[in-house]
């Protein structure tokens, strides 16, 4: 696949997954009543209107997060109007850190206790330093390492989407119960965002030394 076809499916990929994570948020399960069903033995109570709005405020920005990062990602043209390319890392950055802070805040009332409530406070932790190493580089002029950085980065805002899938495997194919298969589906996103980052880097990397 080139780089133009590439980018094209990113679009797609983005575009599809910012639709369906907003329909099912606000239209399918505006009480998110499937999600709550499935926390149980929570060690401290619940806020729930607070909770909601938080909820609402991380799936927002994700979808600004996905969208922005693609469009920066996808198109070649922002390379001749740096300034509309800057807006939107800013955007990017800034939607990051608010989706970080409203994991935080959700984490202690996280399906499956307090295992995936460290996960995805670990997650937290290790997407903002990616992502302003990210900026850092930038800011001293280092594009390429910039670019690599982002990939990092950019891959963490697929991680509901990548948990929902593995649950499917988990839960539905291998029949574990819900707390488990979503405590399996959380940590393993975890590593395989990671790995398929670094998979992609290693082949622009692998890419720029053939050419």
């Amino acid at each position: 696949m080139n780089a133009k076809s590439a980018f094209r499916l990113l679009i797609t990929v983005a575009a599809a997954f910012v639709f369906w994570t907003l329909l099912n948020r606000f239209a399918l399960d505006p009480d998110a009543s499937v999600f709550l069903s499935h926390k149980t033995k929570l060690i401290r109570p619940m806020n729930l209107p607070v909770w909601l709005t938080m909820l609402n405020v991380h799936v927002i920005c994700a979808c600004i997060a996905i969208a922005s990062g693609a469009i920066n990602f996808a198109s070649a043209k922002l390379r001749k109007y740096r300034k509309t390319h800057r807006i939107l890392g800013y955007v990017y950055v800034i939607a990051v850190l608010v989706v970080c802070i409203t994991s935080g805040y959700m984490a202690p009332f996280a399906t499956g206790g307090k295992v995936v409530s460290v996960a995805f406070n670990l997650l937290n932790i290790i997407w903002i330093f990616i992502t302003v190493n990210a900026y850092l580089h930038i800011r001293q002029g280092r594009v390429e390492n910039h670019r690599l950085w982002m990939i990092r980065s950019y891959a963490f805002c697929f991680t509901n989407q990548m948990i929902h899938t593995l649950m499917l495997l988990f839960i539905n194919a291998l029949g574990m119960s819900y707390e488990v298969g979503y405590t399996a589906s959380v940590i393993g996103t975890i590593v395989l965002l990671f790995l398929a980052a670094e998979w992609i880097i290693r082949r622009r990397k692998a890419g720029g030394q053939a050419s």
